[in-house]
């Protein structure tokens, strides 16, 4: 990919887990980088993360204070910007009062960076989806979902798995109907997964640290996708850039699905005796669904055990040449860093 340095690029949600590694991936090519974050206080947490990375950012990354649900700050966000990257997106740390509480700011939230991208004549932008906009809502089936696929807003899905699908399909009617030229392309991730630099990362981490508490006798049948952060970053890159990625929605996923005792496995092989917390046996449903009347915690994944849901990347990979790490390399990658860096559980000697 050829350095950009004249190009400036803005990242929204500079201080979550992907949008730090969107920047830094940026940085790293040659971009001038502004970002949002909901207050600049952050902007010391965010330069530290950097630095973790790699990467020094110094005069070549500047900040914006901007929030998604209000209008104040996103004009001066673009104003000047090629490319525009949203990275941001509300998510919960569990199922809301009322679920336009979180589908409202996620859609507007949307809208506002599209406008503020178009007003200030950016040439494209890239927006964060999800795998929860291509494969719920439907009967999961042998065929992989794929780029074609959409989730049924309408149908029994949980409130952030709608907001992700109404955002995206949001964007996608802007553009047509008033971007006035601007490009869109969409990434949606699956479980996003890698080196953590700090404490604030992506809900996915918490199945790792979850291995390692010491109370999981075994893991239930669950299977999901997994990217790396760094590869999830490079594909917001190549879509940005790419003539052939305007218009198109890419899925950002390692491959397959993995079940859990797969990546229990995986995280075993790759960290030994530092591992040996991590359970080694997959729990018979029946045993899941017992514990789950004692534990309430554990009901929320009762729909889902033994569900595959089959996810293709050949789209990615095709049109933009994209080559992600295995799916054990990024579960690996998170918890030697988590270890690394002292957020895991401590358990007892065995």
């Amino acid at each position: 990919m050829s350095n950009a340095s004249s190009d400036t690029v803005l990242v929204t949600g500079g201080s979550g887990f992907l949008g730090g590694r969107v920047i830094a991936q940026a940085l790293g090519e040659g971009y001038e980088v502004r970002t949002t974050v909901r207050s600049l206080s952050r902007e010391a947490q965010v330069r530290e993360d950097l630095e973790a990375m790699g990467v020094a950012a110094g005069g070549r990354l500047t900040f914006v204070e901007a929030d998604l649900t209000a209008d104040a700050g996103w004009a001066e966000a673009a104003a000047g910007c090629r490319y525009v990257l949203h990275t941001a997106s509300p998510f919960p740390g569990a199922e809301p009062d009322r679920e336009d509480d979180l589908i409202v700011p996620a859609r507007e939230g949307t809208l506002r960076v599209l406008r503020a991208a178009r007003d200030a004549g950016a040439e494209r932008a890239v927006v964060t989806s999800s795998f929860a906009a291509v494969g719920y809502g439907r009967p999961a089936t042998e065929r992989p979902f794929t780029e074609a696929d959409w989730t049924d807003p309408d149908s029994d899905v949980p409130a952030y798995i709608k907001s992700k699908v109404l955002a995206e399909r949001a964007a996608w009617d802007f553009v047509e109907r008033e971007g006035n030229g601007l490009q869109l392309a969409t990434v949606a991730p699956v479980g996003i997964f890698g080196p953590v630099v700090g404490a604030d990362h992506s809900s996915s981490i918490s199945m790792i640290t979850g291995l390692f508490s010491g109370l999981m006798p075994g893991t239930p049948r669950l299977y999901f996708a997994v990217v790396d952060v760094r590869d999830a970053a490079e594909l917001h890159l190549r879509a940005m850039t790419a003539e052939q990625a305007a218009g198109e929605r890419f899925i950002a996923a390692a491959g397959d699905a993995v079940s859990l005792h797969a990546i229990a496995l995986a995280v075993r092989d790759r960290l030994g005796d530092a591992a040996r917390a991590v359970p080694v046996t997959e729990l018979p449903d029946e045993v899941v669904r017992k514990a789950a009347e004692a534990t309430p915690a554990l009901k929320s994944m009762l729909p889902n055990l033994g569900t595959i849901r089959h996810v293709s990347n050949d789209k990615a990979r095709t049109v933009l040449g994209w080559n992600p790490r295995s799916s054990a390399d990024a579960v690996a990658a998170t918890a030697a860093s988590l270890l690394e860096l002292g957020l895991l559980p401590a358990t007892d000697p065995a």
